[in-house]
């Protein structure tokens, strides 16, 4: 049985859509210059990926020349909510306060985000 695709971002597929988000439209050649680190991605690779996006909906491709142009469809913001979203899905019975109360209580949280939330809880009230 195939695969059914994931809706959110894989992490590979997140890095190419860094690169989009940084550089705007590229061609894969520019994309693989971009996330080469000590064992750069193949040219096959990244188009292939880039395909892999654009059937999901998070990219878009014109031809210019010889060479396909690609550029995000969803910015960074809508990406991560629906990241979230499906975390919240997945793990947390849709409960945001869920999902609030196990990072408090699994992770370090800076001073100054704890003060952020609590600013951001007492507007919440208000409404």
């Amino acid at each position: 049985m195939a695969r059914k695709p994931s809706p959110t971002l894989t992490d590979g597929e997140l890095k190419l859509m860094r690169v989009l988000w940084r550089q705007g439209p590229s061609t894969v050649s520019a994309i693989v210059d971009a996330v080469a680190d000590a064992s750069p991605p193949a040219y096959n690779t990244v188009q292939t990926m880039m395909r892999i996006l654009e059937r999901k909906g998070f990219v878009s491709h014109r031809k210019d020349g010889r060479a396909f142009v690609f550029a995000a469809l969803v910015d960074e913001t809508r990406a991560r909510k629906c990241a979230i979203s499906h975390v919240l899905d997945r793990f947390f019975d849709n409960s945001p306060g869920t999902l609030v109360l196990s990072l408090l209580e699994h992770e370090d949280v800076p001073d100054a985000d704890l003060r952020q939330l609590r600013d951001l809880i007492q507007r919440h009230e208000w409404r």
